[in-house]
């Protein structure tokens, strides 16, 4: 897909310093439908922002605001993790996510920032390792949710299991696991996890295709001949999905 006109509209939204997210998330996964209205998709999320708009100004205080989104979306709307289908590739498409109304962790988490932006509700990704969350400002704190299981409050005992459970059993749960991830991070953090799908199901083709995109967002073009020319050349010896972890990981964002 190199020098595809949906590349060449990644690579410009992205360039900005300060890209709009929903944006940039609706154009993973164009270049399987180029025909697609990403217009009418942001105006998707618009109409969601307007029917959760009277609850949450009904609403008291941070954390009633936040219940009142995740309400909307998961109860009312019907959003849902997909737990049955983890792997498959549209779960990672926002358009798909709006469409079928099921995802993982980080494109729940979009859906939700994107809302909480329209309804004029501070919240922010979280690069959490293993399980993207979203935390919301509540008074003088943040609020911890997991919308990919329908907008569960976390607690710092849940943070800490989840950590364990994601990580090591000794972890400790740290500011910076729970720090507020860039658009940038969220954005790189989307495409690393497309192009370990792609390569866990053998499809190399399109993991470099995804890898392309990451470099764009990473803003670390010189990496990209570093990164593609050996998992061209090992994928006989090392296996298809052992390569675009290593690749992945060498353009991931540090949260």
């Amino acid at each position: 897909m190199d020098g595809s006109p949906e590349l060449g509209r990644f690579a410009e939204v992205v360039a900005r310093d300060d890209f709009p997210l929903d944006h940039a998330a609706l154009l993973i996964g164009a270049w399987d439908y180029p025909e697609r209205d990403l217009a009418a998709y942001r105006d998707q999320l618009d109409r969601m922002a307007s029917y959760a708009q009277p609850e949450v100004t009904r609403a008291t205080g941070g954390i009633g605001r936040a219940r009142a989104i995740s309400d909307c979306l998961f109860d009312r709307l019907g959003f849902y993790g997909n737990t049955g289908d983890y792997y498959d590739p549209r779960n990672s498409f926002l358009c798909d996510v709006i469409d079928r109304r099921t995802g993982i962790p980080i494109s729940l988490s979009v859906l939700y920032l994107e809302v909480s932006r329209r309804v004029g509700v501070l919240s922010q990704g979280v690069n959490f390792p293993g399980h993207f969350l979203v935390r919301v400002a509540i008074e003088d704190a943040w609020l911890f949710l997991d919308p990919f299981n329908a907008g569960r409050a976390l607690t710092p005992a849940d943070l800490e299991t989840l950590l364990r459970k994601t990580t090591t059993p000794d972890a400790v749960l740290e500011p910076s696991v729970i720090a507020a991830a860039s658009k940038r991070q969220i954005v790189s953090r989307m495409l690393v996890n497309l192009a370990g799908i792609y390569g866990r199901n053998g499809d190399l083709p399109r993991s470099l295709d995804v890898l392309e995109r990451l470099v764009e967002a990473a803003g670390a073009r010189e990496l990209l001949a570093q990164v593609t020319a050996p998992v061209a050349l090992d994928r006989a010896e090392r296996g298809v999905e052992c390569e675009l972890e290593a690749a992945a990981s060498a353009l991931a964002p540090q949260a």
